[in-house]
């Protein structure tokens, strides 16, 4: 291209760009009808604005997430593969990985429904009805332990509803507080005789290999640490005997000693729950209650925790966690206690169970 047409070319632009917008139509187009523009304009604001009428509770939200999510965000909300975790995460944001979830960074539940609403589920955007997303985002909030299982939400309590972080946002400042800082002359004078390093990242997050997948190994490590877990038998604690009776003083069976392979292999199994529940020194509450000292222990008893009321009546009407009923249980959970908050599938194997059951045995509060 010639010098002069370059030039030609920039000229007009410039001239184009200067004119009233209504001159760059080129007499394209229509106005939009406003039926049309009804179908786009579908945001929701922090205060509620632009909500449908509708509602939806959790168990019906449950149903709908296992259908239509639980594949890409899992069971438990905790993401599967490279699909994002959307519950936990609370306390983390000061973590080196912190896991950014609904419950632990978002700032809005409008955000949440706009976002179902607008976006899911992933291949068929917007095919859920009012209803449907009201109780998906219902059931989310029930996975981030912001509301209890008999929750409804609606129209008219949505904005009643505030998530964690909500104060860990502020507006944008940076045209005050930075634009005059550096839109200043600069110094040119009296540079230091050299430069040192004084402090380095500990994390680079520069094109990593995987970063989904190393932020998750961390995460494991960072737990199995907190928990005194290990990498195998040689690590493996050794056990204990569960105690002899309870609060309601019946006797207990009493826990048997265990190999440190079976042990080692309940460990491995056991990575699976860390998601949820924590073991070891300094373990406590988080989607699921800590599991120190289990073996012995009345169900629904972990202070501190909301439990769902079924397993809360399970055990005041007396079920103890022995090694046979935990075992049991994590076969079939819902089977086991129909409408309790834990909504994992089951762990078939008899042999597994064993191991995993044998590896939470090695944990006394």
């Amino acid at each position: 291209m010639s010098r002069f047409l370059k030039s030609t070319l920039l000229c007009a632009g410039a001239a184009l760009a200067a004119l009233p917008a209504i001159a760059q139509t080129h007499g394209l187009g229509r106005p939009a009808l406003p039926e049309e523009v009804a179908a786009w304009d579908i945001d929701i604001r922090p205060d509620g604005k632009g909500l449908p009428d509708g509602s939806g509770d959790v168990w019906t939200g449950e149903d709908l997430y296992e259908a239509q999510c639980a594949h890409c965000h899992g069971t438990f909300g905790e993401g599967m593969g490279s699909w994002p975790v959307v519950a936990g995460g609370h306390g983390t944001l000061t973590h080196e990985h912190p896991e950014k979830t609904i419950g632990s960074y978002w700032p809005y539940l409008s955000t949440v429904w706009d976002y179902v609403n607008r976006a899911m589920p992933y291949g068929m955007a917007q095919s859920l009805t009012p209803d449907e997303v009201y109780a998906i985002t219902a059931y989310l909030m029930y996975l981030n332990d912001l509301v209890d299982d008999d929750f409804e939400l609606s129209r008219e309590n949505f904005t009643e509803i505030r998530l964690p972080n909500e104060d860990g946002f502020y507006m944008d400042d940076r045209v005050e507080l930075e634009w005059p800082l550096f839109t200043q002359e600069p110094c040119m004078s009296d540079c230091k005789p050299e430069v040192q390093v004084t402090m380095r990242a500990a994390v680079l997050d520069v094109t990593p290999d995987d970063p989904i997948a190393d932020a998750r190994r961390e995460q494991a490590r960072a737990m199995a640490a907190a928990s005194g877990g290990g990498g195998g038998a040689d690590d493996a604690p050794e056990p204990v005997q569960a105690p002899d009776d309870t609060d309601d003083g019946a006797a207990q069976e009493a826990s048997v000693a265990h190999s440190p392979e079976l042990i080692a292999q309940g460990e491995s199994l056991y990575r699976a729950c860390r998601t949820c529940h924590q073991v070891g020194e300094g373990a406590r509450n988080a989607v699921g209650p800590m599991l120190n000292g289990i073996i012995g222990r009345a169900a629904g008893t972990v202070d501190g925790f909301r439990y769902s009321p079924v397993l809360t009546e399970a055990g005041d009407t007396g079920l103890i966690w022995t090694e046979e009923t935990v075992s049991e249980f994590i076969a079939d959970p819902r089977g086991y206690l129909p409408r309790n908050r834990m909504s994992y599938a089951g762990m078939r194997d008899a042999d597994e169970r064993r191991a995993l059951v044998a590896y939470l045995s090695t944990y006394s509060e």
